[in-house]
Parts: C-alpha cells; sequence; structure tokens
C-alpha cells in the first residue's frame, strides 16, 4: 500500500483575487456538502496567501468554514492529520473554523 503525500507544493502558479474567486464556483460531487468541497479543492490547489485569501471572499460569499464531509469533518479537522498544513490550519482557525 502506498501512501499519498499531503499536501503537494504549489510552484510558479500566480493567482490574482479573480482566479481565486473562480474557486468559489461549481458544484459539489452528488453527497457532498459544497461548502466542504469548495474549502477542500482551494486547499489542495492554493499556496497559503491564495488560500487566505479565498477564505475571506468565502466567508463574504455566506460560505461555511465548518461545513463537513460525508465522514463528518470539517476541513480543518481533515488537514490537521497532514504535517505540511499548519499554515492552512492557522488560516481556517484564525477565520473560526472549528475541529
Amino acid at each position: 500500500m502506498s501512501l499519498k503525500k499531503d499536501k503537494q507544493k504549489v510552484l510558479g502558479e500566480t493567482f490574482d483575487k479573480d482566479r481565486i474567486a473562480g474557486f468559489l464556483v461549481g458544484e459539489a460531487p452528488e453527497g457532498l456538502d459544497r461548502d466542504f468541497y469548495l474549502l477542500e479543492r482551494a486547499y489542495r490547489g492554493m499556496k497559503a496567501e491564495d488560500f487566505a485569501t479565498f477564505v475571506q471572499l468565502f466567508l463574504v460569499q455566506g460560505g461555511d468554514l465548518n461545513a463537513s464531509n460525508s465522514e463528518g469533518q470539517t476541513l480543518l479537522a481533515r488537514i490537521s492529520e497532514h504535517r505540511q498544513s499548519s499554515d492552512y490550519a492557522d488560516i481556517l482557525r484564525a477565520a473560526g473554523a472549528e475541529t
């Protein structure tokens, strides 16, 4: 059994505010909470500083930082298991997310 890396390093990509806002668009796969889906997609695709901007835009749009996946985990709870996610977890906590 091989293990996945917990967070791939994103190199060389520049995200302006419009590109970050583009992560607020989209529908979740069936059975998955849309807010959790958007948060997780942004976490997986952005550097921490861009994720911080995304979280603020997400909140302005009325997003729920405590939305959960099908196992009942919030994104903060899920990424707390990842070794290289402390910056992201700190951003979520500062914005009011709970585990």
